[in-house]
């Protein structure tokens, strides 16, 4: 059995908290709809989280990948627009491509929006298991490629288009990096990679040393990626829009921000992306937290760590963005 970092003292209670929330039914193949059940129930819906904010919202709908239904989406805008075209992010939530909605990540939008004038766009894209990979990625790419091709309408910058996600968010924007590089689409001014979903095989030091506690232990990552890849899971063919650990190539990448905590599940993979970023001579800034747990920021936002994580972030997004301020 491997040891576990310990958690930093300051995020013990964010992380209790964390789990009492949001992990009350263990997910496992039989529980996945039951836990998007749950999940509807801690999400505030638009209304809520923009109540009293500067911003202003909308709902779209827009074009799917080809032969696949249209996706939904959510545009955030500052409630005063900037003179000229705004930076963007396209938002992917969390939910290990199992769980959640698009609402899961549009707190970060309203934020970018009042403090920085950037647009958002939120992407609510197919779950697994009854949409296996890469319907989560291609459904992200096409709005990545809608945005670009409404950059004018949008009041946007189609050079300072991010691609932005927590978790399984981070690993669907890997995957929509990916898929810009190689389908020559949009190019994306960044991809930041929150904690992110890397590596269907499960299979690193920092994957065993959380088997069975903590945020988004080995288990949920198990039951998630067996909906996600189903029989292709851990064959040498799997798609690396599935799985983006799985790319043969990083090469010519967007510059990536990657950020994960020291003491969770996707600690090993995270680095692995960055080192193999760097091997090719691509852009890649890794933050790896002490005692952080998985997206300890967001839930003990209090911590000195968490507000070290924070920082690093904002600087990252004003340099790749270009923002003021």
């Amino acid at each position: 059995m491997s040891i576990p970092v310990p958690y930093d003292p300051e995020l013990v209670a964010g992380l209790d908290a964390f789990v009492d929330l949001v992990e009350i039914i263990p997910l496992r193949a039989d529980t996945i709809h039951a836990n998007r059940d749950h999940f509807a129930t801690i999400i505030p819906p638009m209304s809520v989280q923009a109540a009293g904010r500067a911003v202003s919202w909308e709902d779209r709908i827009i074009p799917g990948p080809a032969g696949a239904p249209d996706v939904e989406i959510t545009v955030v805008r500052p409630a005063r627009p900037s003179s000229g075209p705004a930076p963007a992010v396209l938002s992917i939530h969390g939910g290990g491509m199992v769980l959640g909605t698009r609402f899961f990540g549009t707190g970060e939008l309203i934020d970018l929006a009042e403090r920085h004038g950037v647009v958002g766009v939120a992407v609510e894209y197919r779950l697994a298991p009854e949409h296996p990979g890469p319907a989560q990625a291609e459904d992200c790419y096409a709005a990545l490629e809608w945005m670009a091709a409404h950059a004018d309408e949008l009041g946007i910058d189609p050079e300072r288009i991010i691609a932005s996600g927590m978790s399984a968010g981070g690993g669907l924007s890997a995957a929509v990096a990916l898929l810009s590089r190689d389908r020559g689409g949009p190019r994306l001014a960044g991809q930041l990679l929150g904690c992110p979903m890397l590596d269907d095989r499960n299979e690193t030091v920092s994957s065993r040393q959380y088997d069975g506690f903590g945020a988004w232990d080995r288990n949920n990552n198990d039951t998630a990626w067996d909906a996600i890849a189903g029989a292709d899971r851990f064959g040498d063919d799997l798609s690396a829009y599935v799985a983006p650990a799985r790319a043969r190539d990083l090469s010519g990448l967007a510059p990536a921000f990657i950020e994960v905590g020291a003491a969770e599940t996707f600690r090993d993979e995270a680095v692995d992306y960055a080192l193999r970023i760097w091997a090719t001579g691509g852009q890649a800034e890794l933050h790896v937290w002490a005692g952080g747990y998985h997206g300890f920021a967001g839930f003990s936002p209090d911590a000195e760590v968490s507000k070290a994580a924070v920082a690093a972030r904002e600087s990252w997004l004003r340099r790749v963005l270009r923002l003021g301020g």
